[in-house]
């Protein structure tokens, strides 16, 4: 028995839905859309993605307040929100990833320890929040955040 892998399965559900993706990437870099074009004929439902390591980049292509900036920070449920909500309206998709986190092995704090990361997951009209949090290593943490986002879309479609 064939078994399909989770960027397969999100291609055939947002194809059998009719529907389309962006993504909003910070600490990913990217990988999220990388995984989803893997896959022939992605084009069908894969609009873009925008890798937004900077803040400006967050503010003036994702429409992230520079409020929500300063008082949650770039790696919080609020931004991952706007940024997931951002690119969904820029570029007229049906649903949108976003993540941030701190990848590591740098950049954590008490508050915010490396390993901390938020996905949102928009689609059918609401957004979805994850947080994860325990340091994997830079790369672990970075490839679990690419499955973990796909598969909270996939559960998302799948409720639709």
């Amino acid at each position: 028995m064939l078994t399909m892998n989770i960027e397969e399965k999100v291609g055939e559900l947002l194809r059998a839905k009719k529907m389309t993706l962006t993504t909003a990437e910070s600490c990913t870099g990217g990988g999220v859309a990388a995984l989803i074009t893997s896959v022939p004929g992605s084009s069908e439902y894969f609009k873009g993605g925008i890798v937004a390591y900077s803040n400006e980049i967050k503010i003036n292509l994702l429409c992230v307040s520079p409020n929500t900036l300063k008082k949650y920070g770039a790696v919080s449920q609020e931004t991952v929100i706007e940024m997931a909500q951002g690119v969904m309206k820029s570029m007229k998709s049906d649903c949108a990833i976003a993540t941030s986190g701190i990848a590591g092995p740098g950049g954590g704090s008490i508050q915010k320890p490396v390993g901390t990361i938020w996905i949102a997951v928009a689609c059918n009209g609401k957004v979805i929040t994850k947080k994860e949090s325990g340091d994997l290593g830079r790369s672990l943490n970075v490839q679990k955040t690419i499955i973990d986002s796909l598969s909270l879309l996939c559960e998302e479609l799948e409720k639709s």
